[in-house]
């Protein structure tokens, strides 16, 4: 990725993309949000593929450390470990990197690059994970099929519209997050 202002570039590619999907990721859009000429831009990037390769590599190299960062022990138990990421994904909603997450997916479908950007993350967020529950004493077969249904738990609460208050919600999770985690 490019180093220093092309930053700004990325940033406003990705609050694009949260708004309108990777199609509305264009330059002149972009130079327009951020007050700037174009030429800014290709003083910083060669194309827009330019632009959309380091935004791919930005978010696939976050995402890792997040996770890799996330599942550190770093002395807390693996259950201590999973009980704060489930907390950190169900209490407190990021609306914009769930719009990012689920762009860069829709843009997956389609795009070759972007495809194995979100196989890499998702072989990360399995991996971390997973190595969490072999932790708790789980078979490598348990913990992997325990990492799946983890992350089909934090994507998936995000996505539902409960019909509850939020203290009902609260409770929901917490009961259905007591799933995913091992006995202490």
């Amino acid at each position: 990725m490019t180093e220093g202002r092309g930053d700004v570039w990325v940033a406003a590619g990705f609050a694009e993309l949260a708004r309108s999907g990777v199609d509305g990721v264009r330059v002149e859009v972009l130079a327009k949000n951020l007050g700037v000429t174009k030429g800014g831009f290709y003083r910083r990037f060669k194309d827009r593929a330019a632009l959309l390769e380091a935004m791919l590599a930005h978010w696939r190299d976050g995402r890792i450390a997040t996770i890799e960062k996330h599942t550190a022990l770093d002395g807390a138990t693996a259950r201590e470990r999973l009980k704060a990421i489930i907390a950190l994904y169900s209490e407190h909603m990021n609306t914009e990197a769930m719009a990012i997450e689920l762009a860069i997916r829709q843009w997956a479908r389609s795009d070759e690059a972007a495809a194995v950007a979100v196989a890499s993350v998702d072989a990360a967020r399995l991996k971390n994970v997973g190595q969490l529950y072999r932790a708790t004493g789980l078979s490598a077969e348990q913990a992997e099929a325990k990492a799946f249904l983890f992350y089909c738990f934090i994507f998936g609460q995000s996505l539902l519209f409960l019909e509850r208050s939020p203290r009902g919600r609260a409770q929901l999770l917490a009961k259905s997050a007591d799933k995913l985690l091992p006995d202490s």
